[in-house]
């Protein structure tokens, strides 16, 4: 089986990287393609789909970093995400986030949406991939308005926040490819001070599952 391992930056799988590039064999019997989508949903989307007129994986795994809504949940914790959805798709109207579904521009049940939601719907890869599955929120821009982050765990209650996990959601479900999004996460959200951001040790962690995961794949 082709694999296609996407990150939105080259430093987020580094280490897996490295070990691939001495050692291929890691991936055996399947053969693997980096793509580097660049950071945000519209270069993720594009990319995806420039790589997917050209070869067509059997799965998609696009690991990353990303912010996370919940301070009890240590950093470095690293996640599957089962459910995606693009959280700045909205309107503040009267004191309220109401999103394009809410506002009746979009079906909420439009495929590939599902309640406003872009589910994965391979549950046999979310439970194989041995971590914990929660939901999470991409965003055009990071958030650190505090009332946004409250909108945001109110309307959506997300773990994780990143700028890229929908675009591949939306692509795997319109192009019928299973997909798996990993998570790490970095730091909390709306903490500005990356002194207390845990970069480092979320990539390590991050990179420790993707190789697992692939290798027992």
């Amino acid at each position: 089986m082709k694999i296609l391992i996407t990150a939105a930056t080259a430093k987020e799988i580094k280490p897996f990287l490295q070990l691939y590039r001495k050692n291929p064999e890691i991936l055996h019997p399947h053969k693997a393609d980096v793509l580097i989508s660049g950071v945000g949903l519209t270069s993720t989307t594009y990319h995806l789909m420039r790589y997917l007129f050209m070869s067509r994986p059997g799965l998609i795994i696009q690991a990353g970093v990303a912010g996370c809504f919940d301070r009890k949940i240590p950093l470095a914790s690293v996640f599957a995400i089962e459910r995606d959805t693009i959280a700045d798709e909205s309107v503040l109207e009267v004191e309220n986030l109401k999103t394009l579904f809410d506002l009746k521009l979009t079906p909420h049940n439009k495929f590939p949406f599902k309640k406003g939601w872009l589910i994965n719907p391979d549950k046999t890869l979310l439970k194989g991939c041995g971590l914990q599955v929660v939901p999470g929120v991409s965003v055009n821009q990071i958030t650190t308005n505090r009332k946004i982050i409250q909108f945001y765990r109110e309307r959506f209650s997300p773990v994780t926040e990143s700028m890229e996990g929908a675009a591949l959601h939306y692509v795997g479900m319109m192009e019928h490819i299973p997909f798996l999004q990993l998570r790490s996460l970095s730091n909390y959200i709306g903490e500005r001070n990356k002194e207390k951001w845990n970069m480092k040790e979320a990539i390590t962690n991050l990179n420790a599952q993707l190789i697992r995961i692939i290798r027992q794949l």
